[in-house]
Parts: C-alpha cells; structure tokens; sequence
C-alpha cells in the first residue's frame, strides 16, 4: 500500500506560477499510475493530469494543457505538477491520487487518496 502527502500549495496571482509535490511512502510506488485532481465546493471531484508508471506519457485535462506539466521520480517516490499561467478557476482543494488500474481520466478508478491541498488563484 502506498500512501501520499501533498505539499505545495498557496495563494498565487492571475498569470503566476505554483509546484505541488506528492510523496509517497510504501514499496508500491512504481505500482501506481498518478493524478491530480481538484475539488471545489459543491462540486465533484475533477480530473487535472495523470502519468504513466513509468513516467512516459502524460495526460491532461483540456482546461490545464499547455499550462500544468506532471512529472514523477519514482527514486524518490514523487509526483509534481507544475502550475503556470494560473487563472482564477484553478482555485479548488488539489489532490494526489494513485490507480492501479482503469481508465486514468476517472476518480473511481484511483484507491490512494492524499489529504488535498488548497490551492487558491487571485483576481
């Protein structure tokens, strides 16, 4: 089992810039494929980025391509996403999530959760 700590988040202007970072303890690191999504209030969790095991292939959500970059280490058990040209409507709790299996797109797929991070974007 694998579990996951966020770190990283903040308050940041329109237009700047923020790194999550996600540790993971536990041997199955490698096990696990990894995502970000995000929450706001009243609303169901949604689907940010994900990568591969290996590292090899990204996924993203159309509204954060071009923008957020995921990256992993799996010597260091982590996972980072790199936020740029932040907009206002990134502001929501942001989560590391790990999947074993599934579609990578889907929150019903992922079984390891980390506690969120709030990540809030000014106007």
């Amino acid at each position: 089992q694998v579990q996951l700590v966020e770190s990283g988040g903040g308050l940041a202007p329109a237009g700047g810039s923020l790194r999550l970072s996600c540790a993971a303890s536990g041997h199955t690191f490698n096990s696990y494929r990894l995502g970000w999504f995000r929450q706001t209030p009243g609303k169901e969790r949604e689907f940010v980025a994900a990568i591969t095991r290996a590292g090899g292939t990204p996924y993203y959500s159309p509204s954060v391509k071009e923008r957020f970059t995921i990256s992993r280490d799996n010597a260091k058990n982590t996972v980072v996403l790199q936020m740029n040209s932040l907009k206002p409507e990134d502001t929501a709790v942001y989560y590391c999530a790990g999947s074993i299996s599934g579609s990578v797109y889907y929150a019903s797929n992922y079984d390891r959760w980390g506690q969120g991070t709030q990540v809030t974007v000014s106007s």
